[in-house]
């Protein structure tokens, strides 16, 4: 006899109740916390935290809008004016290589110094003088005007870095961070921001900002935010239903049915974020193994039974894909004619998957497994410990493999040694999604993912090109996109045709799905949570800027 998620989470919430009141994350009875103005937020975080609020560091655990500010707020969900922060107001020279920007006046941080033009002159010179930084090429020299205006100049047309230099530069205190030896990966453990929110205490299994009574813009109405680390989605599913949780992002049982699982609460799901196989693709930059063969890369991607993986792991919350890391229901009048699948097909072909390895020169051995030269089609796929969903999908996509004579072995690791392994490129396979830039414009998920100028031969650390993936016919397309108006679509067109084209022949992403990212809120003890037709910003808890721009707009019920 089954049982219903609301048995499942009555089963274990018991045990969780003790677990939230050990680690020091407020009382073990939820209506004690429920009156309060503090949000309880669980981002997925699967073990122990380690402090880092380093918002340019690859683990970092937060601060990014809540503690250090952009200039500029841009929502990628919609196509909607940006929303000042730091900055007042910007504007381009005709020909696009001078950016003007007026700052915010009386901004202090957090220490009480000053915020002045020459802390925004600072941070980009740093993000310019460390590669690891600087994940979208930017090659800008900032001036400080007076303490209010900063002028940044670029040698060619640059519209597009305004987005990245306005909407997704963490600003930084010169005073703090001028003695930093490697801003990239340092460890902050004291920030000190602009933000609407200061760091009040960190725990492993937990640590809480407060708002910040000097904020520029007033003190919030939420006045402390708590993120808690849990075992895994599972665990975070058993604390909706007992109520400890406020904001959660991730798999839910039954999600179109939250309201009725979990009285009080409501769900979102937006479509942003790519799923994809990232491959360690390139011989040439040190990458090993059959997944940097492209023919095994398409026989995976033919192989893939989409629809199926959708509806064990995803709960059907899934959405298509296309081979060229478009979003089809953002770009898809951009979607390029050329592509031999518009969309990736959601139900598998084994026959082709089989065809286009034996055309490379595979045969199948009596395992079952195919193999070139005695080297066998076997792959280690790595994902984090506790993300049930991915496990979940990386388990049916191991079946759906096998079936057409390719071995997946399953590698369960923490955060941290996921991160490490990716960014030192030892891996085969990961599972992970593509995130999107500061902007609804395809070119910057494109210059951040593809892009020689963003990854590293393998033992190096790379921007956000993880898979390795170097061409020459991407890089000039790239080059071609970034020189023109961004509004002229036309001129355009061509630019993004070759990028599609080139990468679904090549694939060192394997496409999976275009994620539907699920969103519980607490609507009964918090209003304000952005809705359709209301996306003022994502409602992913983990997104930020966003979760700053969301936390701000809340305000408590006292319920």
């Amino acid at each position: 006899m089954s049982r219903s998620p609301g048995a499942r989470v009555r089963a274990a919430t018991a045990l969780l109740v003790v677990a939230v009141a050990a680690a020091g994350c407020g009382p073990s009875d939820p209506s004690a916390e429920a009156g309060s103005s503090t949000l309880v937020a669980y981002t997925g975080q699967s073990g122990d935290y380690q402090i880092n609020f380093n918002p340019f560091a690859p683990t970092s655990i937060g601060g990014g809008g809540t503690i250090f500010q952009t200039l500029f707020f841009y929502n990628v969900l919609r196509d909607a004016e940006p929303t000042p922060r730091l900055g007042a107001e910007f504007a381009w020279n005709e020909d696009g290589t001078q950016l003007s920007i007026t700052l915010r006046d009386g901004v202090t941080w957090s220490d009480g110094e000053e915020f002045t033009a020459d802390d925004v002159v600072f941070t980009l010179d740093m993000i310019a003088k460390h590669q690891g930084m600087n994940s979208t090429g930017y090659a800008g020299r900032a001036e400080a005007v007076d303490d209010t205006h900063v002028v940044v100049r670029f040698d060619r047309a640059s519209f597009l870095d305004g987005p990245s230099v306005l909407g997704r530069t963490y600003i930084v205190p010169e005073h703090e961070w001028k003695d930093i030896a490697d801003p990239a990966v340092a460890v902050v453990e004291d920030p000190v921001g602009t933000g609407p929110y200061l760091l009040e205490e960190f725990k492993p299994q937990a640590f809480t900002f407060k708002a910040n009574p000097t904020y520029w813009g007033g003190e919030p109405a939420v006045k402390r935010v708590r993120y808690l680390s849990l075992s895994g989605n599972q665990s975070g599913t058993a604390a909706l239903g007992a109520g400890q949780i406020d904001w959660q992002t991730g798999p839910v049982p039954e999600v179109r049915d939250v309201g009725k699982n979990y009285p009080g609460y409501r769900a979102g799901i937006t479509h942003a974020n790519q799923i994809a196989l990232v491959t360690c693709s390139s011989t040439a930059l040190g990458c090993r193994g059959p997944q940097t063969d492209p023919a095994v890369r398409q026989a995976i991607y033919h192989a893939i039974d989409r629809a199926q993986t959708n509806a064990l792991a995803f709960e059907n919350t899934g959405s298509d894909i296309s081979p060229g890391f478009l979003l089809p229901d953002r770009d898809g009048d951009l979607i390029s004619d050329d592509l031999r699948n518009r969309t990736a097909p959601m139900r598998p072909d084994p026959t082709k998957a089989q065809q286009i390895l034996e055309g490379a020169g595979y045969a199948k051995g009596p395992d079952g497994i195919y193999a070139r030269n005695g080297e066998p089609v076997s792959l280690t796929l790595s994902t984090v410990a506790g993300w049930t969903d991915y496990i979940t999908a990386v388990d049916a996509i191991g079946r759906q493999l096998r079936q057409v004579g390719i071995e997946l072995t399953q590698q369960q690791v923490s955060w941290n040694e996921f991160v490490d392994s990716r960014d030192r490129g030892a891996f085969e396979l990961i599972i992970d999604s593509l995130y999107q830039g500061p902007a609804p414009d395809p070119y910057y998920l494109y210059n951040y993912f593809f892009s020689t100028a963003q990854t590293a031969a393998v033992g190096a650390k790379p921007g956000p090109n993880a898979g390795r993936f170097s061409d020459p016919q991407v890089d000039q397309a790239l080059d071609a996109l970034k020189l023109l108006d961004p509004t002229d679509t036309a001129a355009r067109q061509p630019h993004l045709d070759t990028i599609q084209t080139r990468i679904e022949q090549v694939m060192p992403y394997i496409p999976v799905l275009t994620q539907g990212t699920i969103s519980v809120y607490h609507d009964a003890k918090f209003t304000g949570w952005p809705t359709d037709p209301d996306l003022y910003a994502s409602p992913a808890v983990w997104a930020h800027p966003d979760n700053a721009e969301v936390l701000l707009r809340l305000r408590p019920t006292g319920k």
